[in-house]
């Protein structure tokens, strides 16, 4: 069986997809298997492409990524093994989505409860958010590519304890 690992944001163009492309190259540098996608938390952005900027910061750095937006669907909460949350917000809408449907939380986690720099931290802490950058310029998207790849190993060894 394959393990699965959905991240989320909040439209699912700017912070998810980045972080989709960086545990996708993680997980394949480590050679594991594993299925990553992202999706968003409101459905306003269903069908669009990754925001231009995540796409360039993405290019800049070797990632590879084709994307289309889509909403996070309570029914996935069945197939998946972990689901990264990018902020404080995402992680509480998404465990009450889990609760609501009956689900422990467990495997709903904020991404950033992986780097160690800062994994001391409470998960719901707004410290651990990876801030959107959607209003800002180019470097605001940096900032969040750096971020997501200071977690990737953090994530990538908790994939290897509980799913392999």
């Amino acid at each position: 069986m394959t393990y699965r690992v959905v991240v989320v944001c909040s439209g699912n163009i700017c912070r998810s997809p980045i972080a989709e492309a960086v545990l996708r190259g993680a997980f394949d540098e480590a050679g594991l298997v594993v299925d990553v996608s992202s999706a968003g938390t409101g459905g306003w952005h269903a069908g669009d492409p990754a925001d231009p900027r995540a796409m360039r910061v993405l290019e800049a750095h070797g990632y590879e990524l084709v994307h289309s937006a889509r909403q996070f669907d309570p029914r996935w909460f069945d197939d998946v093994d972990l689901v990264l949350a990018l902020d404080a917000e995402n992680l509480a809408d998404l465990r009450r989505l889990a609760q609501r449907h009956g689900l422990a939380h467990a495997h709903v986690r904020a991404l950033r409860s992986f780097d160690p720099a800062v994994s001391d931290l409470p998960e719901m802490s707004a410290e651990l958010d990876v801030p959107d950058p959607y209003y800002g310029d180019d470097e605001g998207f940096e900032v969040v590519l750096q971020m997501i790849e200071a977690a990737a190993p953090g994530v990538v060894d908790y994939a290897r304890i509980d799913g392999f």
